[in-house]
């Protein structure tokens, strides 16, 4: 491309700004870098209409050629700068900002628009996650969740791309319970956002003649894939833990204690469709902890019932009446993998069979 004065002079601006943005990098190296991959991407989007998108070849060479200890200059990389200026292009708007940044051009924001552009969440997690929701997802809302729990939890890259293969977005908060009736808000609404509905566990290896007690031990197994699935808060206590009720022995699948909740939760798995009488067994738990094992400032003791299938309605009846809080999701026991590894794994199909040749058997 023939290089014209103006190009030039806004080349002198972009090369400015990095050198700017090195120096922020030593006291906010994250922050700093963000806001420059936005006013970059804001500016790119503004020029390309005039010069076209030959020219981000043209600035990858120059910038790398200034800059070589620097990565991020690449035409892929500009592009994503580009996309997430304009993904996120209503984040000035929102935060009333008159003017917006370009290149070189440090007199356009002032430095509480700056604070006013970098209180968006955004701008606060990594460039590799920003990359990742972006690519990944078209919804806003469903964009600015993902930002949200990635701040929250301080998930790594590869968590937040298995929490996106997993629909987090459309599973948390979806199991059916009874907390709104048996829990004072805000717990109740704080426990039903800790539940999900169906969770995934495609971490799982079975045989095909597995039975219920394989997949806790296999969850126990693997625990931190588990407690990963589960969320945030759950410690885990112990898996078939003893409770002597009347001078009998009860052992429960899964104990948990949830630090944000305060309560002790208690899993029990099912690898079958969900029948009504799973909910009495579940109470009879519940009441058992909160007698032999929860303290006076612990909360209620929470009821997680994991089964392979279920009428919402069915369970919804199931449910009324009953003071204890608990809830109802599904188990999903193969998510979404690629295609060379699930030749490798049972289908649901075949899943499915087995679990209905157990059932026969039992």
């Amino acid at each position: 491309m023939e290089l014209s004065k103006d190009y030039r002079e806004w080349l002198i601006g972009i090369k400015d700004k990095i050198r700017a943005s090195q120096l922020k990098a030593a006291v906010a190296v994250n922050k700093a870098l963000i806001r420059f991959y936005w006013e970059l991407g804001q500016s790119i989007s503004q020029r390309q209409t005039e010069w076209g998108t030959r020219f981000l070849e043209k600035l990858s060479e120059d910038l790398r050629s200034e800059f070589p200890e620097m990565k991020g200059f690449s035409v892929t990389n500009l592009k994503y700068c580009r996309k997430f200026y304009e993904y996120f292009s209503d984040v000035a708007e929102a935060n009333q900002i008159e003017k917006s940044p370009q290149p070189g051009d440090e007199s356009a924001i002032g430095p509480q628009a700056g604070d006013q552009l970098e209180a968006h969440p955004v701008f606060n997690i990594p460039w590799g996650h920003i990359k990742l929701i972006i690519t990944r997802m078209s919804d806003k809302p469903m964009a600015d969740f993902y930002i949200g729990q990635t701040i929250q939890h301080n998930w790594s890259r590869d968590v937040l791309d298995l929490q996106i293969k997993s629909n987090l977005y459309s599973r948390k908060g979806n199991a059916v319970t009874n907390f709104e009736s048996t829990l004072p808000k805000p717990l109740s609404d704080l426990a039903q956002q800790t539940l999900k509905d169906p969770y995934v566990f495609d971490f799982l290896s079975l045989d095909a003649d597995y039975k219920d007690r394989d997949i806790e031990n296999q969850l126990i197994q693997h625990v931190s894939k588990f407690l990963l699935e589960l969320g945030k808060g759950f410690a885990f206590v112990g898996n078939q833990y003893h409770l002597e009720v009347g001078g009998q022995d009860y052992y429960m699948d899964l104990l948990f204690y949830h630090i944000k909740l305060k309560a002790y939760v208690v899993i029990e798995l099912k690898n079958t469709r969900f029948i009504p009488e799973f909910v009495g067994k579940l109470n009879f738990y519940l009441s058992a902890v909160d007698s032999r094992i929860k303290d006076e400032s612990d909360n209620p003791t929470i009821g997680i019932l994991l089964c392979k299938d279920k009428s919402n309605v069915e369970v919804e009846f199931a449910l009324r009446g009953l003071n204890k809080p608990m809830g109802v999701s599904e188990i999903q026991l193969v998510g979404q993998l690629p295609d060379n590894l699930k030749s490798s794994l049972p289908s649901i199909d075949e899943l499915e069979a087995e679990l209905n040749k157990l059932d026969d058997r039992n």
